[in-house]
């Protein structure tokens, strides 16, 4: 994933024309144009730089840049201040403030990114809080119908059953069914958490709000109330929560519903690996294809999965060599139907694989979760994060 650099700066002109710069050299932008809203993001967001400006109309760049470094969870983040004061003096405050480097404005686009790549280089390898990321993955459905709460569900039980400390995470907010699943239904955790500001969200304040089912398996979890789905919760706050998850969990598996709204666009890229469950029949394949190409275009190769899940034996459903051909994609597995097991499973509150280990769907099932566990620790090199 690329670099992710914090602009702040009151002037919306130059938060554009720095952003358009560093996004023209493949990094992530993120901004703030006051310095509340700085501590906020950079807490929420663990950015790799800090881009500061000195002159803003709620605090100035000297107080934000010394909060940052009082704060243990962004005192390591590097900081460029930034600003058209060019007295030694000023520069001199900058660096005693705790910046890593001081740019006076106008500079060269070439000099700001200089200045950028070597900061970033600097830092590399170095142990910083935020790096200690963990791992996410999202589970999005193709559609709606095709068992994306299942598949979500029975793969982070599979991690639980393979000694793995895995939460799941229910992001489909006023349709919660994983609560359900698992006889938690009016649980309104992650309503409770992020209706927090972005920078209150941290793992200390998510606990509370967990709840433990009987096979070891933990979850935040959405309720199915109507209600929830009418509240304008805040991105950021999402965002918190995941990066809070993901460090919490090993690894930290969320079900995003169906399809890409605005909210699930930006969430799956938090993802390292998306599973895109898909139902084998024309309609499922063309609307997982445009899923496709909108992942596929901001994402690294191998990050999206495709999951084929037959809800019914039938005739009708096509073939697999067919389904890869016409996503162009290899499967990453096949779930069979057995409506009858699911169905029992549910009725008992328990995940399919933990309910009954010994079958089909139970056997591919964990098979998926060793699949993804490799990966975990190939990317990881060599061992899963803590």
């Amino acid at each position: 994933m690329p670099d992710k650099i914090l602009i702040v700066d009151d002037d919306i002109d130059s938060l554009k024309l720095i952003g358009l710069m560093l996004q023209r050299h493949g990094y992530e932008v993120s901004a703030a144009n006051a310095g509340n809203q700085a501590l906020s993001k950079a807490t929420a967001e663990h950015p790799n730089l800090i881009i500061l400006d000195v002159m803003m109309p709620d605090m100035d760049g000297y107080e934000v840049c010394r909060r940052l470094r009082a704060n243990p969870e962004t005192k390591a983040i590097p900081i460029i201040m930034f600003t058209a004061k060019t007295l030694v003096d000023d520069k001199v405050a900058g660096f005693e403030a705790g910046a890593d480097d001081y740019l006076t404005k106008p500079t060269h686009p070439a000099e700001l990114a200089s200045r950028v790549k070597n900061i970033l280089a600097r830092n590399t390898g170095q142990k910083r809080p935020e790096t200690n990321k963990g791992y996410a993955i999202g589970v999005l459905g193709a559609k709606g119908g095709v068992g994306t709460t299942t598949i979500a569900l029975n793969l982070a039980a599979a991690f639980v059953l393979r000694g793995e400390n895995a939460i799941l995470a229910d992001f489909r907010m006023g349709a919660g069914a994983i609560g359900l699943h698992i006889g938690f239904p009016q649980s309104t955790g992650m309503a409770n958490v992020i209706s927090k500001a972005s920078g209150d969200i941290r793992s200390n304040t998510i606990e509370p709000e967990l709840v433990t089912h009987q096979s070891g398996l933990r979850a935040l979890l959405s309720s199915p109330r109507p209600r929830e789905a009418t509240t304008n919760f805040a991105v950021d706050s999402m965002l918190a929560a995941v990066r809070a998850l993901r460090t919490m969990g090993r690894p930290a598996v969320f079900d995003l519903g169906s399809g890409l709204t605005p909210t699930v666009t930006r969430l799956q890229r938090e993802m390292d690996q998306v599973i895109l469950v898909v139902e084998p029949n024309p309609v499922a394949l063309s609307l997982a294809r445009e899923i496709l190409r909108e992942l596929e275009s901001d994402s690294a190769g191998g990050r999206i999965q495709v999951v084929v899940v037959n809800r019914a034996q039938s005739s009708i459903q096509t073939p697999w060599p067919e389904v890869e051909n016409s996503l162009g994609q290899e499967l990453r597995a096949i779930i069979s139907a057995a409506p009858d097991q699911v169905f029992q499973a549910m009725r008992a509150a328990v995940p399919f694989v933990v309910y009954q280990p010994n079958t089909v769907i139970s056997s591919q099932m964990m098979k998926l979760s060793e699949d993804l566990n490799t990966r975990i620790k190939t990317l990881a090199g060599g061992e899963t994060r803590p």
